[in-house]
């Protein structure tokens, strides 16, 4: 019977033949590639192999077409889930429990964002505490990268600090704030201060917490090729703790932004400019409901945005070269 299998091979670029007239795929990882690599490594060449051949190819196409292909849900149920909340939002005001200046409604809150808007308050707040957020996380992430592996490489050391870097994460960022007042007055570096020492330890345990799941065969390659501890660390370690250190970053920028919040409400005045957070001071003071309202969905609108924009693309994009992400509901 002729052999049908190295046609196949030739035809399909994602199937390759060894030097010993195997056939593999160059796809790895994927189950329906195991499905193509069984069919032609099995040693009868009947109807059956090449049905699940066919199928197998059929479905890497099909996984390759979805990749490209948008998926609306994905849009359209958070949009749905936010009408129903501003519905029953505005229903509960309607119900009148509750004083208007108490609890606003949500035409109330959108009115007082245009308001805040045309008086360019809201531009400046959002720009201001954006650009300090994103400063200070990535000055953390410039810190806290290389103490993580230090200390992930260096058990002495892990074991010295580790234990004060976790009580560090669980320490409230707000308890910094006083101290920090003292230290640097009334200035951005006070909020720059409070937003490291939020953002530093979580970014440190998740990448410590992702070189703990590196499997140790990486690192016995790592030596049997002859990398020296900093190459080891550099092209090894860091790529394979990537889904923890990912982790760390993203739980790094929630305290980072919490911590941002906490100090423009409390560090008030001197040379701080005008924030997220002192809008929201302002409307405490001023006892408007509406301006603490829309401070409150502004500081929320601003967290969503950058999960979405920044650091779910990268994880899927992450999961996805790693063959994590087929048959992924997220």
């Amino acid at each position: 019977m002729p052999n049908n299998q190295t046609p196949v091979a030739e035809s399909n670029p994602l199937v390759e033949a060894d030097e010993n007239g195997i056939s593999t795929s160059s796809i790895t990882g994927q189950p329906e590639t195991r499905k193509v690599h069984a069919a032609l490594t099995r040693s009868s060449t009947g109807h059956e192999d090449l049905r699940e051949l066919e199928a197998g190819l059929d479905s890497l196409q099909s996984d390759a077409a979805r990749k490209h292909r948008i998926d609306w849900s994905r849009v359209l149920l958070p949009v749905a889930a936010i009408v129903v909340l501003v519905l029953i939002w505005q229903f509960y005001v309607s119900l009148g429990l509750k004083r208007r200046d108490l609890v606003p409604g949500p035409l109330d809150v959108l009115g007082q964002i245009g308001v805040l808007w045309g008086e360019a308050k809201l531009q400046e707040a959002v720009w201001t505490s954006l650009q300090r957020g994103l400063v200070g996380f990535l000055i953390s992430v410039a810190i806290a990268t290389p103490v993580g592996l230090l200390l992930a490489q260096v058990a002495p050391l892990r074991r010295a600090f580790g234990p004060l870097i976790s009580g560090l994460q669980v320490l409230p960022s707000v308890a910094w704030v006083p101290a920090a007042i003292i230290w640097f007055g009334l200035t951005d570096a006070t909020v720059y201060f409070v937003v490291f020492m939020g953002a530093i330890p979580s970014i440190i345990n998740g990448l410590i917490s992702g070189v703990d799941q590196i499997p140790p065969q990486y690192r016995r390659v790592g030596t049997v090729l002859g990398a020296n501890r900093f190459q080891m660390a550099v092209q090894i370690i860091l790529p394979a703790a990537l889904p923890g250190y990912l982790s760390g970053l993203k739980q790094g920028w929630a305290f980072s932004w919490r911590s941002l919040m906490a100090a423009e409400i409390i560090a008030v005045g001197g040379t701080i400019g005008f924030g997220l957070g002192s809008m929201l001071n302002q409307g405490r003071d001023l006892a408007d409901m509406t301006v603490v309202m829309a401070a409150i969905l502004l500081i929320l609108a601003v967290g969503i945005l950058i999960e979405l924009l920044v650091f779910a693309p990268i994880e899927k994009r992450l999961l996805r070269s790693r063959g994590l992400l087929a048959g992924s509901t997220r």
